[in-house]
């Protein structure tokens, strides 16, 4: 059994976009039991670092799988040499690759709630302005309902002039006659 273990450098737009999931899940499909990968800014550009341990044939597979199966237009380069080093085991890989994840996700929600707590602090503030203008609307509604009072209450005063001065008119008009047949000029 000869075991062989390799670097595999891989350039290009390669993070945040689930590579390393990507690989993990073919080596664990190739039963390859030592297996790690890691994000890294090489000349600042975006890099994956893969180190794998197994079998050569396992190993043979592995390289033919990364090389045809990349993200579109994101993999500039890819560079396979021997590695000297120890590699982790595939499944210390994956609880520190979760471990990682489930950070990131923490992340994202924290952000969230100081997102919400913002949003939540400026919906207070609108129902704050929303209470001020509907008490605003009853401070002028109640004044609409006093000067509606005072208007139909001086309608009903200068209609009651109007009555008064009609009678007056028509009193007159019969004082009139009552002259005017009694032979007075008027």
């Amino acid at each position: 059994m000869s075991f062989k273990a390799l670097k595999i450098t891989i350039i290009g737009k390669v993070h945040d976009v689930e590579y390393r999931l990507f690989l993990l899940e073919e080596a664990d499909y190739l039963f390859i039991p030592r297996f790690d990968a890691r994000n890294v800014k090489i000349n600042g550009k975006e890099a994956l670092i893969v180190l794998v341990d197994e079998e050569k044939e396992q190993i043979e597979e592995f390289i033919e799988f990364v090389k045809t199966n990349k993200p579109e237009k994101a993999v500039e380069e890819i560079r396979v040499k021997e590695y000297k080093g120890r590699v982790r085991d595939i499944e210390r890989f994956r609880a520190n690759f979760n471990t990682a994840q489930l950070s990131k996700i923490v992340q994202v929600g924290l952000k969230m709630l100081e997102k919400q707590d913002t949003m939540l602090g400026k919906m207070d503030l609108m129902l704050q302005k929303q209470d001020e203008t509907i008490n605003e609307i009853r401070v002028t509604r109640e004044d609409l309902k006093k000067e509606i009072k005072e208007v139909s209450s001086k309608l009903d005063k200068t209609n009651e002039l109007e009555r008064r001065f009609e009678k007056l008119e028509e009193e007159i008009e019969r004082i009139k006659k009552a002259l005017i047949k009694a032979g007075i000029k008027i």
